[in-house]
């Protein structure tokens, strides 16, 4: 198994050619550019919050509790909340990230589970792109892809690490926990694909949301929804089984 230092190596070097390939070639901003390398650098780490206290997951939580709130000042902004209300919920964000996730984490958490996965990387990747404001969806999508690459980084650095060369090739016995589609255990693994489908759902859903939003529309979709509701047969009221559409109504 990789350790630290080659984990942030690997992602760094990585998320720095991703950064130049898209300014050179596709004439994406150089923040945007910079940031993609950011994300995919510190992204080399998120696979290791499966492994306990330590110093992976302490750097992991320290940059998303300051990371985060900076992430979703744009949103908070575009729908209309005070400067105070921002710090205030940036505050709240903090404080659950930096102490209530990681207890979480600590908790449920197993190393070498389905964190160390394919899904746990695009899950991580929609989380991304759900974080990342601005109304380019392009931008957003590539800000995602930079964090799914810095962890699939680590993944097959893993796997690579799991093969040792002493003259004669030799499989560690952790040789294939890193880079799977599923885990050892029924429930973890639905847990992850059940989370996994959900923010499939809100990534699509979430542009045509947020325009609306941001268009000042808000009212006016809550409006059509509601008024919809009614119609739905789950929400119908239920008629007497003895009553026929062609029945008199009885007095």
């Amino acid at each position: 198994m990789a350790d630290f230092k080659t984990h942030i190596a690997g992602s760094s070097l990585l998320g720095i050619a991703y950064g130049g390939v898209a300014y050179a070639t596709y004439d994406v901003p150089a923040s945007t550019c910079i940031l993609a390398a950011g994300l995919c650098s510190v992204s080399g780490m998120l696979p290791d919050i499966d492994s306990g206290p330590g110093r992976p997951l302490r750097e992991i939580s320290l940059f998303l509790a300051a990371i985060v709130p900076t992430m979703l000042f744009d949103r908070f902004q575009r729908v209309g909340m005070s400067p105070e209300s921002i710090i205030l919920i940036g505050a709240a964000v903090y404080v659950a990230i930096r102490f209530g996730l990681v207890r979480l984490l600590k908790r449920v958490t197993v190393h070498r589970g389905m964190f160390h996965s394919l899904p746990a990387a695009i899950i991580f990747g929609e989380l991304a792109f759900l974080l990342a404001s601005g109304d380019d969806t392009l931008l957003r999508w590539y800000k995602a892809g930079a964090v799914v690459l810095g962890y699939v980084c680590h993944l097959v650095l893993d796997e690579l690490f799991s093969v040792q060369w002493n003259g004669i090739p030799r499989v560690k016995k952790s040789f294939g926990t890193a880079l799977k589609i599923v885990g050892r255990g029924w429930w973890p693994n639905l847990s992850t694909y059940a989370k996994l489908a959900v923010l499939t759902l809100v990534v699509i859903e979430e542009p045509g949301v947020m325009r609306d939003l941001h268009n000042g529309q808000m009212e006016q979709v809550l409006g059509q929804i509601s008024r919809q509701l009614p119609e739905m047969p789950l929400f119908r009221t239920a008629q007497p089984e003895t009553a026929r559409p062609g029945d008199p109504v009885r007095r």
